[in-house]
């Protein structure tokens, strides 16, 4: 009977050591996840991993997740890219646009993520208060059937230049024969880049840096 008890005793703590192993692992994996998530703008991810931070519910439609999902469509959120037409770093920025912010050294551009970051809401800045009136005009209509909305206004001026979306927005539409070198259009980015929190940005003609 003692030996009974004794192997019953043995049983339990080894079941209790390996419980508390366990609980062990997952505060420490919890405490890692929690780490990667805080450095996630400024680590390259993966297709993968991308889409995962983007679906978390407090990154989805503020305004880091439209950032990030902007340089990922751009660059795969690369600062390093230098594109075929030499557009550069993570928002595939031209030299006309760093030339503007006074920016002249491209190498030191590409190494320096923050100057990348800084410029992308300058940019922001320049593109809303271009489009101010249109913001304020178009905002929560339907044109082609796209719903319109200032965070898809400012991707789509990323993409192709505020005047060219004001044109189109100007034109209820119709105006809309933009496409980049690679094939995409103002209507894509208004659809894909549609209903991010994009208040944070303020219009500006001339930010600074």
């Amino acid at each position: 009977m003692k030996t009974k008890k004794k192997y019953q005793l043995i049983t339990f703590f080894l079941f209790l050591i390996s419980g508390i192993v366990v609980l062990h692992t997952l505060n420490k994996r919890t405490i890692e996840i929690n780490i990667a998530d805080d450095n996630a703008i400024a680590t390259v991810l993966t297709q993968q991993e991308m889409e995962y931070q983007i679906d978390i519910p407090h990154l989805k439609k503020s305004f880091i997740g439209f950032k990030e999902a902007l340089g990922f469509k751009e660059s795969r959120g690369n600062y390093n890219c230098i594109n075929t037409l030499g557009y550069l770093g993570k928002y595939q920025f031209g030299k006309s646009t760093l030339k503007r912010f006074n920016i002249y050294n491209t190498k030191g551009f590409l190494k320096d993520s923050e100057l990348q970051e800084d410029v992308f809401i300058a940019l922001c800045s320049v593109n809303k208060w271009i489009l101010r009136k249109d913001i304020k005009r178009k905002v929560g209509k339907k044109m082609n059937g796209i719903l319109i909305t200032e965070s898809g206004i400012l991707a789509a001026s990323h993409l192709a230049g505020a005047g060219n979306v004001k044109k189109y927005l100007r034109s209820n539409g119709r105006d809309f024969n933009f496409k980049d070198a690679y094939g995409s259009n103002i209507e894509s980015y208004l659809k894909k880049f549609a209903g991010y929190n994009t208040s944070f940005i303020s219009a500006n003609r001339k930010p600074t840096i």
